[in-house]
This record gives structure tokens, sequence and C-alpha cells, in this order.
């Protein structure tokens, strides 16, 4: 009956009706038919979907639909039905793009091929990263593109590869100005009383190899955006040279059959010169990018390529792929670390400094975390592997940067939407052009060479780079010092920032607690402090590591505790031989009723006055008893102050949103000189009074390093993790910095603000070349060789105020003017 039913409905189609294609997606979380059938409803419902049928055996929902949805829609159904879509990413070097309109076309080939989820192309890094749905083949998104008129293939990630890849072949450039030197001789040597000129034929000879052999790559790629239905850079240059070289021809082949003898005025110095120009344009273009992309060279040459690793006692060289975790790596004085691990045996000075950016030496010793391609200064060193391949601390540091690179920033959507119709319109304007001069009598000679300047001073290569090549120089440097920006939007948004709010245990404080008192009501002071580190054990937070600490030096020896349970920012609960205990706030004690102390309490407050942090122990069962206090004391990290002054220098404001107690937050505050303090909040208050902060207008920075909080992180506009702190943190985070120094929050907004200065006057300056250029050349004021001039160095004028960038150094900030 159902075959029936689809029978039926199919023939009932039309042929307009019948669906463009078939799309299948795999889905995640599915446990029942229940499931299935929520996933269809959710697919069905999407405009352009005629049919949908999911497979709960495979995970996969297999959707007839029309050529016009996108696979985004799809994926959106079916993530607000409660469900996802297992994705990857995949990088693909493309070869042959020129301008902005170019990277449309490469967009808009690869969205058409079934499973692809998303496009982000970028012109200065010649790569399109593709998010794809499981499933999807690689050598389908590289047809696209090779049927889009492209080059397409997987990236070669190793250094030779990457550097040849680099090169720009210079020989087109020396061959086509040696060709084209005789024809513009005459015009450098007229001031000095030479005046000669080669004859016509001569010109015709020279100019025809550069024409069509040295600028054959032109007609190539406008041949293609023709097929393809758009224009670019290509097309108009190839235009615009071959009438010039056409008009020439012309003319050269009229006179001789009319006025034989007579040499008329030919333009083949003026399609041969532009060419050359061109060429020379874009020489030098693919020399600053290779610059642009200096910093990930830098990163990348630090990889390791072998270790030496201890075996059944004897330290053995192997390939750094052999290396396992767990494996023992010997590393000598002046040696680099291969890999991320914890030193078990050894003590030296350690430099960071390409990896964090701190230029001093970090002593290292027994159970110290080390980095991979970090230096050894003097000590041999035993380091037991704990990270390897993608995962270590240099893998995760170049795919941020090249995340970072290769993705879009807000403001390049107008840049698109601008190079979609920048080529029709000029190719209207030239027509324009053309039909103007004409109609107004000067002749189809002046037309004809009025109209092939407006095709050659058009530039869409300037608008196309100059938002990706700002962004690669901000965010290279930004890394060199530390400072890890995730993708583009983060970076955006950096430099609108009006107030920044700092987490303060390991943020603003060193985060490593020390016991300062133990006031014990009615018990010893060693059976609270044993009782504490019973409940604390195994915990990370800085003061049940305070504890642990101290107690290890008394050697009190901790308990056994059972169902322990962490209460999100107030404290623990724990059982102990048969008793429950909680340790915590002020707060958590009112709660379980527990009444304190009134000497205790003013005690208490004293402290927190201080600075200290402060929790209560109690016995809630089976009788409610006090039992005493523990404060410990943090040490406020050095730069803290430097980092609050300068944000204040900026205009920007400050908060110190804690869960620690008000007294101790106060100090800190009072301390550090900052606007206001938030304190005694918990975890998921922490979101609340971001988003107040958010509906009042201003733009939220967050800082903060560890798992709780993350959901603040999430929430501010801008999310800056220490990576000193928690992976959850840092991957909550859109930006992360690499050693746990609150100066570089300013440092960060300030890289921000020059970076975004940088693209706004790429495309200030790309946008008036052309709105001033095309009119001048429309109305004869410019010939075709100034134009072709013009043309190849806008391109090259844009990568280099970009480069510029370069030169930034941290710590500068403060004298920026605001």
């Amino acid at each position: 009956m159902n075959t029936a039913s689809a029978t039926s409905d199919t023939a009932s189609r039309s042929p307009v009706d019948t669906p463009a294609r078939r799309l299948t997606l795999g889905v995640e979380g599915m446990t029942c038919a229940s499931c299935a059938a929520r996933v269809e409803k959710a697919v069905k419902a999407v405009a352009g979907v005629h049919e949908a049928s999911v497979n709960l055996a495979t995970d996969t929902v297999a959707v007839e639909l029309d050529a016009g949805v996108p696979a985004t829609a799809i994926q959106d159904a079916i993530r607000k039905a409660g469900y996802d879509v297992p994705a990857s990413e995949i990088d693909l070097a493309v070869g042959g793009m020129t301008c902005a309109s170019c990277v449309g076309r490469v967009e808009k080939a690869l969205r058409k091929v079934d499973g692809v989820l998303d496009v982000s192309v970028n012109l200065a890094t010649e790569q399109a990263r593709v998010k794809i749905a499981a499933g999807t083949e690689t050598a389908a998104l590289i047809a696209a593109i090779q049927d889009a008129g492209y080059e397409a293939s997987l990236p070669k990630r190793d250094q030779a590869a990457t550097e040849e890849h680099g090169k720009a072949d210079w020989w087109p450039v020396a061959v086509s100005a040696l060709l084209a030197l005789p024809m513009v001789a005459p015009m450098l040597l007229q001031p000095f009383g030479v005046h000669w000129m080669p004859p016509g034929w001569v010109q015709w000879l020279l100019a025809t190899p550069v024409q069509f052999w040295l600028g054959f790559r032109f007609y190539r790629a406008g041949w293609h955006a023709v097929k393809a239905g758009t224009g670019n850079m290509d097309l108009l240059v190839a235009l615009g040279t071959s009438a010039a070289y056409g008009l020439s021809v012309y003319l050269l082949i009229n006179a001789q059959s009319a006025h034989p003898g007579h040499e008329p005025h030919l333009y083949f110095e003026a399609s041969a010169v532009v060419i050359t120009l061109i060429l020379l344009g874009k020489w030098l273009e693919a020399r600053a990018k290779k610059q642009t992309a200096a910093a990930i060279r830098a990163l990348q040459k630090l990889r390791p390529d072998s270790a030496r690793v201890r075996r059944d006692g004897q330290d053995v060289d192997v390939p750094i792929e052999s290396v396992r975790v767990g494996d023992l790596v010997v590393v000598r004085p002046g040696e680099r670390i291969a890999v991320d691990g914890s030193i078990v045996e050894g003590r030296s000075h350690v430099d960071e400094s390409l990896i964090t950016g701190e230029s001093m030496p970090v002593v290292k010793q027994e159970g110290d975390h080390v980095t991979g391609a970090s230096i050894n200064a003097e000590g041999m060193l035993l380091v037991r592997t704990e990270a390897i391949g993608a995962e270590t601390t240099l893998a995760r540091i170049i795919r941020m940067v090249e995340n970072a690179q290769s993705a879009k920033a807000p403001i390049q959507r107008l840049v698109d939407k601008v190079s979609a119709i920048f080529v029709p319109v000029v190719l209207v304007i030239a027509a324009l052009t053309f039909f103007g001069w004409w109609l107004a009598g000067a002749g189809a000679e002046m037309a004809i060479i009025n109209a092939v300047t407006v095709l050659v001073i058009a530039c869409p290569c300037a608008l196309g780079l100059a938002t990706p090549t700002a962004i690669m120089a901000g965010t290279g440097v930004a890394a060199k010092y530390g400072i890890l920006i995730k993708d583009a939007e983060a970076l955006e948004t950096m430099h609108r920032v009006t107030t920044v709010v700092f987490d303060k245990t390991g943020t603003l404080t060193e985060g490593r607690a020390r016991v300062a008192e133990v006031q014990a009501i009615g018990i010893g002071e060693h059976d609270l402090l044993q009782l504490a580190a019973t409940i604390q054990r195994g915990s990370e937070h800085p003061f049940g590591l305070a504890v642990m600490q101290r107690a290890a030096e008394l050697q009190i020896a901790p308990g056994e505790a059972n169902a322990v349970q962490a209460l999100a920012g107030l404290g623990l609960r724990a059982t102990i031989d048969g008793k429950q205990y909680v340790l915590g706030t002020a707060r958590l004690m009112r709660e379980e009723g527990i009444a304190l102390d009134s000497e205790a309490n003013v005690q208490a407050q004293e402290r927190e006055r201080s600075g200290r942090s402060l929790s209560w122990l109690a016995q809630v069962t089976p009788a409610h008893r006090l039992l005493g206090f523990i404060t410990a004391s943090d040490t406020i990290k050095a730069s803290a102050t430097q980092a609050i002054d300068s944000l204040h220098a900026q205009k920007i404001a400050t908060v110190l949103l804690s869960g620690d107690n008000q007294g101790n937050a106060d100090a800190v505050g009072r301390t550090l000189g900052i606007d206001r303090v938030i304190a005694q909040v918990l975890p998921a208050e922490k979101t609340e009074k971001i988003a107040e902060l958010k509906n009042g207008g201003q733009i939220v920075a967050m800082v903060g390093d560890g798992i709780n909080d993350a959901p603040a992180l999430a929430a501010a506009d801008v999310g800056i993790a220490m990576s000193t702190g928690t992976d959850v943190a840092m991957h909550a985070a859109g930006i992360t910095l690499m050693r746990g120094d609150p100066a570089l929050v300013a440092d960060a907004i300030d890289i921000s603000h020059r970076t975004y200065g940088k693209i706004r006057q790429n495309l200030f300056w790309a946008f008036i070349y052309n709105v001033v250029g095309i009119p001048l050349a429309a109305f004869g004021v410019l010939n075709p060789m100034f134009a072709g001039a013009a043309m190849a160095f806008s391109s090259v004028s844009v990568i280099s105020n970009a480069l510029l960038l370069r030169r930034w150094k941290a710590g500068g900030q403060a004298q920026r003017k605001p």
C-alpha cells in the first residue's frame, strides 16, 4: 500500500516538481522510532523538501529536495528538533583565483555539492575550508572546483612543499618586460631628444607573444568565468588588452593597404605594457602574501622530526610519529622538547618564548609540565609523554591560527556583495564609455582606447585582499606574543569592547593559595584540617590544593570520604565514617541550617576584608554542629595592576566577577582599582550578570580560566581564556592567552583595534581607487598604460599596508590613543 501510494504520488508530480537532487545526512542522538519520526517531520517542514526518509539502523536521513535548498537548512531543522548532524572540516588548496569574484565562484560551486554544509574561501591563503556532512567525498569537492575553472588539491603540509608553493615565478615578468621595452623606449628617450619608433610590424611581432603566450592565463581564467556565467579580473584584462591589440592590428593592416609606407599611431605598447605590469603586480602580490603567512610557517618549523625515547634502558632516536603516550623522552641541554608531558627526572630552565611569548626562561623540575617545541637550556630532562600529534599544544596553536586566518570577518560580507556585481557593472560602464565617445564624434579609435582604460583600471583584486591579508597579519603577530584568536568574529568584536569582566582566582591572582589560618570550634585544629583534607581529597580547586598541601606539611593523612558531592559555587558535601559534613561558604551553612558562632563570624568577616578566602566546616548528621573555618591567601599577579591600568587608559570599564566572599573580592578590587566588584556569585549566576551588562548596552569581554567560567565565557560577546586553565574554558572562548598574564587582555584589544584599522584603510582605498579611477578613465583623463600600472599595484599596496601590522609589539597599548 505504501509503495502504491508513493508511486501514485510520484506519478502525480509534474516534471517541474521532480526533485533536483538527493541528499543523505548523518543524524546523531536518535534512540527510537519516535526520534526518527520527529526528524522526518522536522526535515519535511523545510520549504523545498519533497520527501525525507530516516534510517534508524544507519542513523541517516535521505532527503529529496530542490536544487536551491541549501544543506544548512536541513541541518538547522535537525538541530532544532534536538538532534545533531555529524560534520567535519576539510581544507583544499585552490589555484587560479585572482580576485574577489573568483572567491564567490568557488564558494558557489562548492555549495552545490551534496553534503556541503558551509564554505569559506580565502583569496590571501588560496584555500577553501569546507564543512561537510559525514560521507561526503573529497573527490566531489575537488571536481566541483575544477569544473568551475580552477585547480584544486589537498593542501601540502610538509614545510618544503609549502615553501615551494609560495615561490612566485619571475621569468614571465622578465620576458614580458624585455619584449615590451622596445615599444616603450621611444616614450622614455623622447625627453633626451631621441626620436625613434620601431616599425609597426616589429611592434606586432613583439606584442604577439606577450598577448597570447605570457597573457594566456588571462584568457583561460576569463573563459572559465564566462562559462560559469560570471566575470573576474582576468576577463577585464583579456577584453581590454585584446581590444587594444586588435585595434592596433586593424590600424596597421589598414594603413599598409590604404597608405603604403605610412606608419599609423598604434597601441601595441599599451596592451604589452598592461600585461607586463599586471604580471609584475601579481608576482609582487604573491611574495607579499607569502609574508602574511610567515606566522604559520614559523610555527610549522617548530614541529620536531624525531625524539630520543628511553626503551629497555636504552636511548633510541625514533621518528616523532613513532612516539606514544606514556613513552619516556630524553631531552639534552640545548635541545627542543619533542612532546607535551611531565618531567619525571631532572631540573632545568626552559625557554617557552616561541609558544607563550614569555621572554624569560622558566624553571622546570620534577612534576612540572613542559610543552613541545620549547627549548631546554642547561639540564638533562626525562619527560613522560602526555600528548602527541594533533593533541599537542603546538598543533592546537597552529590549528587555531589557521582557523582564524581562513575565517571571514563580518565586514567581508559587504565586500562579497560588491564583488558579485563588480565585473558586470564595469563591463556596462566600458560599453557606455565606448558608445558615449563614439556618438560624441571622437571616432572609434578614441572610443575603444577609453573603453580599454576603463576595463584595465577596474580592480576587484584589492577588494578581495583587503580583509583577509589584514586578518592574517594581525592574528599572526598576535600569536607571536601568545594571543591566540580563534576566529575573525572574535577579532572583529574585540575592538568594540567597552567592558572587561575578570574572574578572580587564577585570572587576577596566581591561583596557588596557601592556608593562612585554621580556626577550630569544639575540636582540635589537627582534626579540623584532617576532615577538610579528607573532603578535599582529589580536588583541583586552588583552595582544596592549599588544604591538601598544608595537611601534607603537617604530616596529616586524609581519611576516606564517601559520596563526595560538589555544590556549584557553594562548596562540598561528603560522608565520613557515617557522618555527613559540608565544607564551603557561609551561604551553604545557612542553607543547611547551621548557625554561625557570632564571635567566629566576626573573626571570619575580618579575614575576608583583609583579602583572604574562607571556608566553613560543619557536621550535618547526625547533628548540626559548626566545627570551624579555614582561611587561605592567594597572591595577586604582578601584571594585574598593569592590566587594569591599561584598560582604563583605553576608556574600558572593568568588573570583577567572583564566587568568592564579598570581603575578599572587595580587597582585590580595591588593590587593583577595578571599577565594580560583584562577589558571591554562583556559576549559573555569572551568565546572568554578563547578560545584565549586555542588556545595559555594553560590549562585554569575559576573562576566566576554570570550568565554572565556561558558561560566562560563552555568554559574553568575546570570551578570553587563560591557557593555564581548563580545556573547557579554552573551548568556550574566542581568544586564548597562552600564558597566564592578564596584561595580554589589553594587548588583544589593541591588536584588534589595529587590525580593523588596517581593514578599514584597505577597504577605503580599494573602493576609492575604483570610484575615482573608473570615471577618470571613462572621461579620457587616463591612458591604458597608467591604468594598467595603477591596477597592478593596487593589490600590492593593500597587502603592503596589512604587512605593517607585523611591526606591532605587545605592551604598547597604554600609549595608544583611544
